[in-house]
């Protein structure tokens, strides 16, 4: 898909002006509106990496997550927890690994009601392949350095806090 037209201006910054005209001065407006920005570039330059694989970048975590487990398997909930999403997206995530063959399901023998997630040799190879090609295009941020990438990660740290993601030392 060709990339639009570059605008001459940056829109988010004339937004900024428009704002401080009507409203006043909020800096957190166009700092928002950056980040939602932002994230939509980083999606869609890692959905683009990824899709050959058959995978969504959430997809591609739920993998990931999977690999760094000791046995290579998880109970659904403790995955919707450590990805901080809804069971139903944790759901609709391993139904779909699954009809791919990267993820097996079976009963959690700790949990009667529970289910586990599983990755399949398929799945690693996949988690793999797609792992270095997203190491290869610096996960969309290649125009930020090492110590730029760390800043960016502090930087949104205390708002990960504050929204109950995790506790703060």
């Amino acid at each position: 898909m060709p990339k639009p037209l570059s605008l001459t201006f940056d829109p988010i910054a004339r937004a900024d002006e428009h704002w401080k005209q009507r409203w006043g001065s909020v800096p957190s407006m166009a700092a928002i509106t950056s980040i939602m920005r932002a994230q939509q570039i980083l999606l869609a330059e890692v959905d683009a990496i990824v899709k050959p694989y058959g995978l969504t970048f959430a997809r591609y975590e739920a993998l990931v997550l999977l690999t760094f487990s000791k046995a290579g398997e998880l109970p659904m909930s403790k995955i919707g927890e450590r990805l901080m999403v809804h069971p139903t997206s944790v759901t609709n995530t391993v139904d779909r690994l699954v009809r791919s063959g990267l993820v097996a399901r079976r009963p959690n023998p700790n949990d009667g009601r529970g289910t586990l997630a599983s990755i399949t040799d398929k799945g690693r190879e996949v988690c793999d392949a797609a792992t270095r090609d997203l190491m290869a295009m610096d996960f969309g941020l290649g125009t930020y350095d090492a110590e730029e990438c760390a800043e960016i990660f502090a930087m949104l740290r205390p708002l990960r806090v504050a929204a109950g993601d995790f506790e703060s030392e």
